[in-house]
Order: structure tokens, then C-alpha cells, then sequence
């Protein structure tokens, strides 16, 4: 699929910018959900649960085997024999043809379960030509597997790199094995970090598309990984997603059972702007489980246990026409989003009188409930988590997504639903704006008091569209009182 140039003064900060990146880089995050922040609304992917080893230990994970009940990366509900992943896959394949990716990303290292995992790649190749693969890993073994990579055509390839000082390591790998020993502590974060700069600087030398995951921890690597986007940028990674530690006592992790907090959502953000300096941030990631299936953000692997794949035959031949009908139609409506985008995106010159103590150049952080699509189609009440953006005269940023409590489950009776609103506006504090295709009264007035402009004139658009108006809407108004929206109340 050859896409259409962009005009290169359309921007799409915080996660691929089209404009800039070489056409074979587009052509190859153009339908990845993974690396495109604009593809995750349309395509989905698939992680097979092949890798059960591990060659290292990190404090902030434990791996689960038969749950179904966590949403974090090193979870799963079935580990999979190569077999078994290639008959789900092929399953899974023909019941969503939007999905375009499959990955192999634990729930250990794909790399320490090497026979797994490219058993697995090589029979879903045979069988099923027109996925795309990729794999994630700690990279420790990488630069040992890196021409079976390239051999087993894996265009994708994250690897999470959490430091470049050893003293740093030491607070975050108790050990790895390497050379059939346990090696410990600073000895240990030197080998795996010398590996994974190794590994990474023969993946771009071979082609492969690189993505970086750091895991921010507050306390021990915060400060540090500033260096790592520089450092990784400087050799050739595309994107770097800095991901929140996940560290609640019940996951059985070290960081959980010490207590080490999380980092706040301010915190995140602060560090994603400090490094998007330097490095094109991914910020639409949701720390998937090992067996994710879907679009990213939802989960439908219960959907296709071994149990209920048992008696199924897949026609995949038929199968691979309707899929590729379906990412035709797909990809057709991303270009005309982009193309839209890149009409609507052009900030007109402000010739009204700014806001006092508010010049044009400011930027405003915007809420938006979503379905999916890249629309504003959710209501208020019924979003599980509100997409932030924020604009500025640089364009249109996708800047997190929080999850929520769904306002419209809450008691009346036991006041429930006015704690829940409450949190949701302490969680959306530092945004100015809430788009959502409806909303009811009583949120409503609840926004405004707090000073969250609630609107939903901008019902079913393209999100980046709405905010880039909305936003051209704040800094053309003489003063706040003068930013009003047609309530259509629910």
C-alpha cells in the first residue's frame, strides 16, 4: 500500500510524525497499533503467549500464569505451545480481520524461549502470509538472535531499556543469567545494559524498526531517563514509550510488596515532555497483557481460550480476502483522516485581542470521552477512560489517557455517583476543556463549577479536528465568560 505524501507542516506531536520520517519508516507503522498513535483506532494486534522463561528478574514484575483477572504486561490466562498460538492465531485472524500484528511478548523474554518463539513466527508465516510480526524483549540474548530476526522477516522490535548506569540497574535487576550463571546486582545491569546497546545497534544496522520502553520509577531512574531517550535517539530507536511503574502490593512484585509508589499522572507527563525533546514519545500505550487481543485498550482474549478453539476450522484462504477487503476499506479512512488533518490542523493567525495573562501562544489541555475511531462518539457517563490532548500553536498533542470509574454505574441512593464525579474531576484537574458526545445536567453544572468547560457540539468529528476548533475557539473569546457551547443534555 503506498500512502500519500503529507504535507510536511502537519503535526502530530507526541507520537509519529509523518512528515519527517523516511517512507519506508511510514509504510511500516502505517497499520502497526503498537507504533502509530493514529493506526490504534483502526487495526488491532495480538500477543501469543509462547514464552514462559525469563533470563532476568525486574523488581517491578511477576509474572502470572492462568489469570484472567490483571490487565499488566507478564499476565496471562493460557501459556501456549507454538501448535496451539498457531491455530488461535489463525482463529483469532478470521474473526477480527482488522488485526494486522502479531507479537510475541511473554509473558518472559521471547528471546530466552528462542525455539518457541521462532517455531511459532515460522508456522504462522506458512500459514498465514499476510500478517506482520514483532516481539518484545529485555535484551539480554538479543545480539545473539538478531540475524534470526531478520531471517523470520520481524520488522518490529521493542526493547525495554530502563537505564545506561549500572548503579542505576542494580535498584531495578536483582539478577540475570547469562552464560548458564546468576550474575547479580551492578555486575549484572552492566551485561544486560552493554547487550542491549549492542542489540539494538545491529537491529538499525539491519533495518528492523526499534521501539524503546522505559519504565519510569520514581526515585530510582526519573532523572535519568532524560539520557536514555538522547542516548537511544542518537542510535537509531523511532520511538521511545516511557510507561508508568504499575506497583500495587496484590501483583507480588518487589516494588509492590516494599511499597515504592507510583509515579502520578504529572509525573509521567513531565518526564514525556522532558525526553520528547530529544525523542518522539509514544503516549498511547496501555501496557498490554502477554495474551492482549484486539484494538489496543480493549481485551476480547476471552473470546478465544483453547477451550472454545478446540472444534474450530478456519477457511484462511477465504479468511485472508475478507481481511484484506476489510484493511482496505481501514487504511482508506486513516488517509482521509490524515489528509483531513492535515488541512484542518493549519492554525489560523489569531487577530482578536487574547485573553489578559493568556496569550496566543498558550496551550490548553482538553479531555475527550472515545470509543475508538480517533472520534468524540462516547458519552460522558459512560467513558471507562478520558483521552487528554493538549494544543498550542505547535498543533495537536495526544498527551495520556487515565482510566476512570463509570459515572453512570454510581448509586444514587449512597451518593456514589457524586464521589465519582468528584474523582473524575480531580483526575481531569489540569485540563480545561471536556469533549464527549453527550452529557447530562447535573455533570455538567459539576464540570463548569470546577472550571472544566464540558462541550459536545463537536459529537462523531475526528478528535484532533475538535480540539484544534475548540482550541481556536478559547484564544478568539474577549474573556471566559464568552465561551459558551449548545448544551444538548442527555
Amino acid at each position: 500500500m503506498v500512502l500519500p505524501m503529507l504535507n510536511p507542516t502537519t503535526s502530530f506531536c507526541g507520537t509519529e510524525q509523518p512528515s519527517h520520517l523516511p517512507e519506508a519508516i511510514r509504510q511500516k507503522i502505517f497499520d502497526h497499533p503498537c507504533y502509530s498513535e493514529q493506526a490504534h483506532h483502526f487495526f488491532a494486534r495480538m500477543h501469543v503467549a509462547v514464552a514462559p522463561a525469563c533470563n532476568i528478574q525486574c523488581h517491578y514484575c511477576n509474572r502470572k500464569y492462568n489469570c484472567a483477572n490483571e490487565s499488566r504486561p507478564g499476565v496471562v490466562a493460557e501459556l501456549l505451545t507454538p501448535e496451539q498460538a498457531v491455530k488461535k492465531v489463525l482463529v483469532v485472524a478470521a474473526a477480527i480481520p482488522e488485526m494486522t500484528i502479531v507479537g510475541i511478548a511473554g509473558p518472559g523474554d521471547p528471546l530466552a524461549n528462542p525455539q518457541r518463539t521462532f517455531s511459532t513466527l515460522r508456522q504462522v508465516a506458512e500459514q498465514a502470509p499476510d500478517l506482520k510480526f514483532c516481539l518484545s524483549t529485555n535484551g539480554l540474548a538479543l545480539p545473539r538472535y538478531v540475524d534470526e530476526i531478520v531471517r523470520h522477516n520481524i520488522g518490529h522490535v521493542t526493547i525495554t531499556i530502563n537505564c545506561l548506569d549500572p548503579v542505576i540497574g542494580a535498584h531495578i535487576y536483582p539478577w540475570i543469567f547469562w552464560q548458564h550463571k546468576r550474575i547479580r546486582r551492578q555486575e549484572a545491569a552492566a551485561i544486560l545494559i552493554e547487550q542491549q546497546q549492542r542489540g539494538l545497534e545491529m537491529l538499525v544496522e539491519r533495518g528492523i524498526l526499534v521501539k524503546v520502553n522505559s519504565v519510569l520509577i520514581p526515585g530510582i531512574n526519573d532523572k535519568h531517563l532524560k539520557v536514555v531517550a538522547q542516548v537511544v535517539k542518537a542510535k537509531g530507536a523511532f520511538l521511545h514509550n516511557i510507561i508508568p511503574l504499575i506497583a500495587q502490593p496484590e501483583h507480588g512484585t518487589y516494588y509492590g510488596l516494599t511499597r515504592h509508589r507510583e509515579p502520578t499522572a504529572q509525573e509521567l507527563a513531565t518526564v514525556q515532555a522532558d525526553c520528547a525533546v530529544d525523542m518522539t514519545m509514544m503516549r498511547h500505550c496501555r501496557q498490554c497483557r502477554a495474551d492482549a487481543v484486539g484494538r489496543l485498550g480493549e481485551d476480547r482474549g476471552a473470546e478465544f481460550s483453547l477451550e472454545q478453539l478446540e472444534n474450530k476450522e478456519v477457511d484462511y484462504a477465504a479468511a485472508m480476502l475478507r481481511r484484506q477487503a476489510v484493511q482496505q476499506a481501514l487504511a482508506k479512512q486513516l488517509i482521509n483522516r490524515q489528509c483531513n488533518s492535515e488541512v484542518k490542523l493549519q492554525f489560523i493567525p489569531v487577530k482578536k485581542k487574547p485573553l489578559a495573562g493568556s496569550p496566543s501562544t498558550r496551550s490548553i489541555r482538553m479531555a475527550v470521552a472515545s470509543k475508538g475511531n480517533g472520534l468524540i462518539n462516547e458519552h460522558f457517563g459512560h467513558a471507562k477512560a478520558f483521552l487528554i490532548y493538549e494544543a498550542s500553536s505547535q498543533g495537536v498533542c495526544f498527551i495520556d489517557r487515565r482510566q476512570t470509574e463509570l459515572y453512570c454505574e454510581g448509586s444514587d441512593i449512597c451518593g456514589d455517583k457524586e464521589v465519582v464525579l468528584e474523582n473524575i474531576i480531580q483526575l481531569l484537574a489540569d485540563c480545561e476543556v471536556v469533549l464527549c458526545a453527550r452529557i447530562g445536567f447535573e455533570p455538567w453544572r459539576a464540570l463548569e463549577a470546577a472550571g472544566l468547560f464540558p462541550n459536545n457540539e463537536h459529537a462523531l468529528e475526528p478528535i484532533e479536528v475538535a480540539v484544534k476548533a475548540v482550541y481556536q475557539e478559547r484564544l478568539n473569546a474577549s474573556q471566559p465568560a464568552q465561551f459558551t457551547t449548545g448544551c444538548k443534555i442527555a
